[in-house]
């Protein structure tokens, strides 16, 4: 097979899933569990409950369907918290199936180039560290570039994961041309028949217009190398940033054409459904979410298994990172 994709299937990732969405997971079960309890399903609660899901970031849509589902044939129906949470979990997995796609890694493409993109303080440098490890695991050769040359400190931390990972390693002092670093490094892993090349690159505010034409330029100069790179573009997202996640896969998909998610820090928010609502706007895959700080704790994207977890509802399945 000329295709792979990339999978990772630690035993115990459905306890570390759903610990990292405890915040997001108890925050939306406890206001269900707080509407229902003791009370008959009427329109009233049906509407807060609607209004809960949309406070939860989990966007209109969902919590249409919510409530549709909930209406039909329930009225003055007794229902138990547990009930609607199954109910949250079909609807959520339900929008999520369809874009939860691993990360496929072309073989027949050396260097298979992945541009890493987002803005400041996502988790992009930690995120290509961890994705490197994983890289490794299976037997890939691979190369980190210090594309974000406007930070020591990134190019420090790239370098620590290339060597903790064996990974190959680029970069020039601090200021210099992000592109120039760029160009050198994709010539340098075709010569070396690398299989994956990893490009780190400057945190930039979506609304920073100069700042986005440089990754345009990026984009541009790599090109001259290898006219079909990058072969994949990956955008990391902060889910503490909630609602503003929107915005940024709007402009980053326009300047350089997205084609794939990672969303990190969901371990540190309540509002974890936000990755639901830009599934449901964007339709751009899924391919990782971050739950934490070791490398098993990006993983992975799986619709079930994080439709059940943020909704609370527990898996008798065995759960693993790459179900679908």
């Amino acid at each position: 097979m000329n295709d792979s994709t990339l999978d990772s299937t630690p035993g115990n990732w459905w306890q570390r899933l759903t610990g990292g969405l405890k915040r997001s997971s108890s925050a939306l079960g406890g206001a269900i569990s707080e509407l229902v309890a003791k009370r008959k399903l009427d329109e009233a609660t049906i509407v807060e409950i609607e209004d809960v899901l949309i406070r939860a970031d989990l966007g209109l849509d969902i919590a249409a369907r919510v409530a549709d589902v909930l209406a039909d044939g329930r009225y003055h129906a007794e229902i138990s918290p547990e009930e609607v949470k199954t109910v949250v979990a079909a609807e959520v997995e339900k929008a999520l199936v369809d874009v939860a796609r691993p990360l496929a890694i072309d073989a027949t493409k050396k260097p298979f180039v992945i541009l890493v993109v987002g803005v400041n303080g996502s988790g992009k440098t930690t995120t290509i560290g961890k994705l490197a490890a994983k890289l490794r695991a299976d037997g890939r050769s691979v190369m980190l570039a210090a594309g974000d040359t406007f930070r020591a400190a990134a190019i420090d931390q790239l370098k620590i994961w290339s060597e903790r990972t064996g990974a190959a390693f680029m970069a020039r002092e601090a200021g210099a041309d992000a592109a120039g670093l760029v160009f050198d490094a994709l010539r340098a892993a075709k010569e070396r028949g690398t299989d994956v090349l990893l490009i780190d690159t400057a945190g930039r505010l979506q609304n920073r217009t100069e700042l986005m034409e440089e990754l345009q330029k990026i984009v541009r100069v790599m090109k001259k190398v290898d006219p079909a790179a990058p072969h994949a573009v990956l955008l990391v997202l902060d889910a503490t940033v909630g609602q503003n996640a929107l915005s940024q896969v709007d402009i980053f998909t326009k300047t350089v054409g997205v084609t794939g998610l990672a969303m990190t820090k969901l371990d540190g928010t309540a509002r974890g459904g936000i990755l639901v609502a830009i599934a449901e706007k964007f339709s751009v895959p899924v391919h990782f979410i971050g739950v934490g700080e070791s490398v098993d704790d990006l993983a992975p994207f799986s619709a079930r298994d994080f439709a059940r977890a943020i909704a609370g509802v527990d898996s008798n399945l065995g759960a693993q990172p790459n179900a679908r």
